[in-house]
């Protein structure tokens, strides 16, 4: 079976940091891009970093300089550690990939996992 897990994220204080980390079953990095959306109450599901298969990265402009993402192939498992965290970035982070055909510049939160939370306090 097909499926990304994710583990990580809870509440921190502004200023603060978390890691999330998403591991894939059924399918391996080699060919796949990985990457991480957002989306907080009332707004629109978010792109917010990606890593491809060759390791190249994107990230939107709200996080650059503050988050971090990376993988280890080894373990089929992708990080995105999240440093300086904002109020700002509270929302459930969904963990994706571009397996199956799946494509980025599409927003594909839920399509995956259900996410987990990310809350920042001021």
């Amino acid at each position: 079976e097909v499926q990304l897990m994710e583990s990580g994220g809870g509440s921190v204080q502004a200023g603060g940091s978390l890691r999330l980390s998403c591991t894939a079953s059924g399918f391996t990095f080699d060919d796949s891009g990985m990457g991480w959306f957002r989306q907080a109450p009332g707004n629109d599901c978010e792109l917010v970093s990606t890593i491809s298969s060759d390791g190249s990265t994107y990230y939107a402009d709200s996080v650059k300089g503050r988050f971090t993402i990376s993988q280890d192939n080894a373990k089929n498992t992708v990080f995105l550690q999240m440093n300086s965290l904002k109020p700002e970035d509270t929302a459930v982070y969904y963990c994706a990939s571009e397996y199956g055909g799946m494509d980025f510049r599409f927003p594909l939160c839920r399509y995956w996992t259900q996410g987990t939370q990310v809350t920042v306090s001021s």
